[in-house]
């Protein structure tokens, strides 16, 4: 771990993150061309049932397609013909329709990119609405109570393809105001971006909301406020002062965007480039797969060279000449309602898991499909007749040590490799763009399907955004004044580590890891829904959402008591740590923004 000022090798660092790039992107290149060899099946008769799905495969069909596709020459020698065909603008052609895949990816490239871009604009308003009124008091020295962020954390535990049905439903098919399928123009994008910006952006604003008052509680501001500045310009700059720190999470967010949407895709039949991307991988068709990889893996190293970048340029000299201020959060008093949040999410929950532990969650009654909320099944039935309150109730444990042990290992991975700077140079921007479903075909070709093997594929991608944080919040910490200080009177990396560099950045990625973690959840049943995680009939939440998601219009109920469980455990953790967070500071003596 680096101590040293930021600027004072910064070539060494480039070269260190460009060869990190080169490395893990080869890598990567390298895992996908295994896929069809490692998954155990037989490539030639996948390839064939994705062709004719009704034929029945002859040892003399199977050996034409080994000959036709050249399955015997082995991957590596796959891989070296479609890296050299790239310099020449061939990419190969598809194992299943045959046709070329570069006109393919480019189509559905563009589609991506145009639903990102409607998607970012949609993250950022609602960003801006989550930190408005922070901005709004704190530039007026009027914020004098802290917030939990339970709004934030409300919408950014609402499942992307659970929104994304819902608006299909209500506002494509009810209502009639924009498309509900297809992809004809930019009407067709609205309720698409919609799905996809609002859980995003509010996890982007709600970690702007926390660190927005830290930056009105330096002295700049303050002295701003008391010579009479406008408002608004001591907002821009404080804006300014903590987007730094927070711009870095827009990376997985870009990504996750383009490669990373496709149950959004599939809902509105989007033909974009995560799509094709999981068709490819379903069907074992490896040169769609390996040259929509490569897009993603440039996207992720473009749109990481341009947030660094532009998080340099809102730093400005301070950055270089180690004159950076360290960010201190105020000692804000929390509001009860807090703690009253917090309380009734967890009696909520507490509640919901003890009534359904006394049910059955497997009995299947046919005839009783679909059932509303009744006084015997109050949270009504599902596609096969079961309780759904029992399987919410027998799910939560599961549910929970799934996703807290992910997202701890997760964490975990990243404040490391976050840390160590030249070892993770380069590689957060490549693993960033990394579909975790894509990284679960990986998984399960070695381990088999497996909850705990999707819980391995998760924590293989889902390190990145701490890492990204991390790196972005060490950097600023190191170019602060104190920081070279201490270093000039001989202090020690494990003391530089336990008294500066941690609780700076500790708080902020542990908010984002309770941010995410219904994005865990819903992440781990996207891989158990493909078969590649929980198996069915294991009750587990997120499971819950995506086997009754086709139902969402006809029985909302079946939907509704998962959806509305993740909420609560999303706000019960940010409340909880806003609460206890609150109770700490107000031991502390530090300045507030009262006037």
């Amino acid at each position: 771990m680096s101590v040293t000022p930021v600027g004072a090798d910064a070539r060494p660092a480039r070269w260190r993150a460009g060869a990190g790039r080169v490395v893990a992107g080869t890598a990567l290149l390298t895992a996908v061309a295994l896929l069809p060899w490692l998954s155990g099946n037989d490539p030639a008769l996948t390839v064939l049932r994705a062709r004719s799905a009704d034929q029945d495969p002859t040892p003399a069909q199977l050996a034409a397609i080994r000959e036709q596709l050249g399955l015997d020459e082995g991957p590596f020698t796959h891989l070296a013909h479609w890296l050299g065909g790239l310099p020449r603008g061939d990419a190969g052609t598809s194992w299943v329709s045959g046709e070329p895949v570069l006109p393919q990816v480019s189509t559905a490239f563009a589609v991506s990119v145009t639903l990102m871009l409607g998607a970012l604009v949609v993250t950022i308003a609602v960003a801006a609405l989550v930190c408005a009124r922070t901005l709004h008091l704190g530039s007026r020295r009027r914020l004098r109570q802290g917030r939990a962020g339970t709004g934030a954390a409300v919408l950014a535990a609402l499942p992307k393809f659970l929104l994304a049905s819902l608006l299909a439903t209500v506002c494509g098919v009810w209502l009639g105001w924009f498309p509900s399928q297809g992809w004809e123009g930019p009407r067709s994008m609205v309720l698409p971006a919609l799905a996809l910006g609002v859980p995003s952006g509010a996890m982007i604003g709600g970690l702007l909301d926390q660190s927005l008052p830290a930056a009105f509680n330096e002295p700049w501001a303050r002295t701003w406020h008391a010579y009479g500045f406008r408002s608004g310009h001591v907002a821009r700059h404080a804006l300014r002062r903590t987007l730094a720190g927070v711009l870095p999470q827009l990376l997985p967010t870009v990504v996750a965007l383009v490669g990373g949407a496709v149950a959004v895709e599939k809902i509105f039949n989007i033909p974009g480039l995560g799509r094709l991307a999981l068709d490819a991988a379903t069907a074992q068709d490896l040169p769609p797969l390996q040259t929509a990889t490569l897009v993603l893996v440039l996207l992720g190293v473009v749109a990481g060279l341009l947030i660094q970048a532009l998080r340099r340029a809102l730093l400005g000299p301070a950055l270089r000449d180690g004159a950076l201020p360290t960010l201190h959060a105020p000692a804000l008093p929390r509001r009860r309602s807090t703690r009253r949040v917090a309380g009734f999410c967890a009696v909520a929950l507490l509640t919901l898991v003890v009534a359904g532990l006394l049910r059955d969650p497997l009995h299947v009654d046919t005839a009783a499909r679909l059932l509303p909320p009744s006084a015997a099944h109050p949270l009504g039935t599902d596609s096969l007749g079961r309780d759904l309150l029992a399987r919410l109730g027998h799910g939560a444990l599961r549910t929970a040590s799934v996703a807290f042990a992910v997202t701890a290992v997760s964490t975990a991975l990243g404040l490391l490799l976050g840390m160590a700077a030249r070892v993770g140079a380069g590689l957060t921007e490549v693993v960033s763009t990394l579909p975790a479903v894509l990284a679960g075909l990986l998984t399960t070709a070695v381990t088999g399907p497996s909850v705990w093997g999707a819980a391995l594929a998760v924590c293989l991608v889902g390190w990145s955004p701490y890492a990204a944080q991390t790196a972005a919040l060490l950097e600023q910490e190191r170019a602060s004044g104190h920081m070279l200080a201490a270093i000039s009177f001989g202090a020690d990396r494990r003391y530089l580590l336990r008294r500066h560099l941690l609780p700076a950045v500790l708080p902020s990625v542990l908010r984002n890891a309770l941010l995410r973690l219904p994005t865990t959840v819903l992440v781990l049943a996207s891989l158990g829904f493909l078969g590649l995680g929980e198996q069915p009939p294991t009750p587990e939440w997120g499971r819950l959402l995506s086997e009754n998601q086709p139902y969402a219009e006809l029985a909302p109920w079946t939907v509704l008591g998962p959806a509305c469980a993740l909420v609560l455990l999303s706000v019960l953790a940010v409340s909880g740590t806003a609460s206890g967070r609150g109770r700490a500071r107000g031991r502390e003596k530090v300045p507030s923004l009262q006037k």
